[in-house]
């Protein structure tokens, strides 16, 4: 069974992400700080053992967390 590798939130900032919002857009949209977006950026690209924010999001999107 597939276990989703990222939170609620982590979710929601990366479909924003492929959207081509930025960290300050995203914090507006969500309603919290631009540290606390970048946090989760940083998070996912640890999990995923990426060093940028777009090999996360195509590494998400080959994993099925996201799509376009």
């Amino acid at each position: 069974m597939h276990k989703n590798i990222l939170t609620k939130r982590e979710k929601e900032i990366f479909d924003l992400l492929i959207l081509n919002k930025s960290t300050k857009e995203i914090s507006y949209e969500l309603n919290i700080s631009e540290k606390t977006v970048r946090n989760h950026i940083s998070n996912v690209m640890q999990k995923l053992n990426i060093k940028t924010r777009s090999g996360a999001i195509l590494e998400l999107i080959k994993l099925g967390e996201i799509s376009l």
